[in-house]
């Protein structure tokens, strides 16, 4: 029976550190479903979801932190079970840009939870220099949402919090 694993690494951004990370799924005999990864400053952290036969699953898990050791890295893993399918019809992207203050970006991702509306992805930043802030999110809906109603009262939050938004149709479900 196929299992589910989700896989995060985190470390000094080096040269090689993904080849290795996937080269040893890959020897595990395990599947890489998703993966993102990320460089924070100096730093980057790794995501992968996995799944294979129980043997495998249980292989990596064992073979995990031997790796993490030799690439001083931090790693979590956690046994998780397949994608969830939901009935979505409709990809979109929010994004938003402004001056930076303290709580947009909580305000943002608020309007989505308080809508039952799961965020797939988010990627903001800030511009130290200038404090000049942005962020895009990528979500879905059902046909029980109103696309037209969820965009009116976004542009209002953008309005109140002083930012400039949109909300499109998506082109893809990466940032």
């Amino acid at each position: 029976m196929s299992q589910y694993l989700v896989l995060t690494a985190m470390g000094a951004d080096r040269t090689g550190c993904v080849s290795e990370l996937t080269k040893l799924a890959s020897e595990c005999e395990c599947n890489i479903l998703d993966s993102r990864m990320a460089i924070f400053g100096s730093e980057f952290t790794f995501i992968m979801l996995l799944n294979g036969e129980s043997r495998a699953i249980n292989k990596i898990e064992a073979r995990i932190p031997a790796i993490a050791h030799s690439l001083d890295l931090i790693t979590m893993m956690k046994r998780t079970s397949g994608h969830r399918t939901f009935d979505l019809v409709h990809h979109y992207q929010a994004d938003y840009a402004g001056i930076d203050q303290p709580g947009i970006l909580k305000a943002m991702t608020a309007f989505f939870a308080t809508r039952k509306i799961d965020i797939s992805s988010l990627k903001s930043e800030i511009d130290p220099e200038t404090n000049h802030m942005s962020a895009s999110m990528l979500f879905a809906l059902t046909e029980k949402i109103s696309f037209e109603d969820l965009e009116v009262d976004f542009l209002e939050l953008c309005q109140q919090t002083d930012v400039q938004g949109c909300i499109k149709k998506a082109t893809t479900n990466l940032l």
